[in-house]
């Protein structure tokens, strides 16, 4: 099988294998095409529903930690991540 592909189609595969996400213009290709395929299937068998079935429940146990006054303040947790990211930086000089 022979593909033509557009200019911009061409850059984009590029793009992928330069920045390392993608070994290969193959590779890049054969993501694209588990996507498509993924999102030819029924709603009620695609990786995006099982993804959401999976994660309701999650959401569901968060909501009741919340509703039981179990969560950490918002400013808490930004202040938690900035410290561990200063110290994942210094550690890397």
């Amino acid at each position: 099988m022979k593909i033509t592909l557009k200019p911009e189609q061409q850059k984009f595969i590029e793009a992928q294998v330069t920045s390392g996400r993608y070994p290969s213009a193959e590779e890049v290709i054969a993501a694209a095409l588990e996507l498509l395929a993924d999102n030819s299937e029924p709603k009620e068998s695609s990786t995006y529903q099982k993804w959401v079935e999976e994660t309701r429940p999650k959401v569901a146990t968060g909501i009741a930690q919340l509703d039981r006054g179990e969560g950490i303040d918002g400013e808490i947790v930004i202040a938690r991540l900035q410290e561990k990211f200063r110290k994942i930086r210094e550690n890397k000089i």
